[in-house]
């Protein structure tokens, strides 16, 4: 193969459960290794990076628009309990567990976070890297939630910057005074680019 060549790009693969196939918005990109099974709708500009699962089996999944849900996360629900519902804007991080839970508009979810069973993350709120938010708890919107289990670290203004590396926005919120989206380029219109750039910055004086 010529150097700098590229392959034809597979899809994710979207599959029915009895009888039901998910929906999703012509424009969401599914990155090759994305399974996404049964009452699953999926809102316009989403992407779900490689081998993410999406399974609604025993219950619904929704998921907004313009959300990303990055490599290797799982969003699943309880059954006879629990849905799953995400929200518009949302960020979560590589290897994230979503499950049975509600996780509202432009809310931040750390690479490896749990979001139990009846838990609740409100809009504008974070949950840190590696984070367990056990059942039923709700974080309220401003909140940073740190920690196994997951506790309240810092409330009032968190800043974070989102570039999406597909739909060519950055995001950068400011809780109590969201920006609006600013075009950038982007690299992943290219469903098999030379290089991905995906960056993700909170400002340093909430990590010290």
């Amino acid at each position: 193969m010529m150097e700098g060549s590229s392959l034809p790009a597979p899809k994710g693969l979207i599959l029915p459960h009895e009888g039901i196939l998910p929906r999703v918005a012509d424009d969401v990109f599914l990155a090759p290794g994305v399974i996404v099974v049964g009452d699953v709708e999926i809102g316009a500009r989403s992407s779900l990076w490689y081998n993410v699962v999406v399974r609604a089996d025993v219950g619904l999944v929704r998921i907004g628009a313009g959300t990303n849900i990055q490599d290797g996360s799982v969003v699943h629900v309880t059954g006879g309990q629990f849905d799953t519902f995400i929200g518009d804007d949302v960020l979560i991080g590589h290897l994230a567990m979503i499950h049975g839970c509600q996780i509202h508009d432009r809310a931040f979810i750390g690479m490896k976070a749990a979001i139990l069973d009846g838990a609740v993350v409100e809009s504008d709120a974070m949950v840190a890297a590696g984070a367990v938010v056990t059942p039923n708890k709700v974080v309220k919107s401003g909140e940073l939630w740190a920690g196994a289990p997951a506790k309240k670290t810092r409330s009032g203004e968190i800043c974070a910057g989102v570039v999406s590396p597909l739909h060519g926005f950055r995001r950068a919120p400011v809780l109590g005074n969201a920006r609006s989206p600013v075009r950038c380029p982007s690299p992943h219109e290219n469903p098999w680019p030379q290089k991905v750039r995906e960056t993700c910055s909170i400002s340093s004086r909430f990590v010290a």
